[in-house]
């Protein structure tokens, strides 16, 4: 499904946490376009899906201590797999979207 969608043009694409385990994702995402990853805390994490109940990796008895294992896991792989890290950490939408914004001309016009 990544495929088929990083293969279009103008597209933005929000995977979910679980799809940057696969390396055969990573190397799709990493060959087209420009990946960003949006980087909180776990703590951050559970404060914004503590009362989301459509989240079956969070049905847990200690859900925090779930985000915390998920992150040590997944937050190499982002890393690695993405051009720009953008903390969301106590942010607004508006404010973490003017960041990309702003990295991505810095990026078109081969600012560091």
């Amino acid at each position: 499904m990544i495929d088929a969608l990083t293969a279009m043009d103008g597209q933005v694409l929000a995977t979910g946490g679980g799809a940057i385990l696969d390396p055969a994702n990573r190397r799709v995402l990493s060959s087209r376009g420009v990946v960003v990853y949006l980087h909180c805390s776990p703590e951050q994490q559970y404060r914004r899906t503590s009362h989301d109940r459509n989240r079956p990796l969070l049905q847990t008895e200690d859900p925090l201590q779930k985000l915390r294992e998920l992150m040590a896991v997944r937050d190499p792989l982002y890393r690695e797999t993405a051009d720009l890290v953008v903390s969301t950490e106590k942010r607004s939408a508006a404010a973490v979207t003017k960041e990309i914004v702003r990295l991505l001309e810095e990026r078109r016009h081969g600012d560091p």
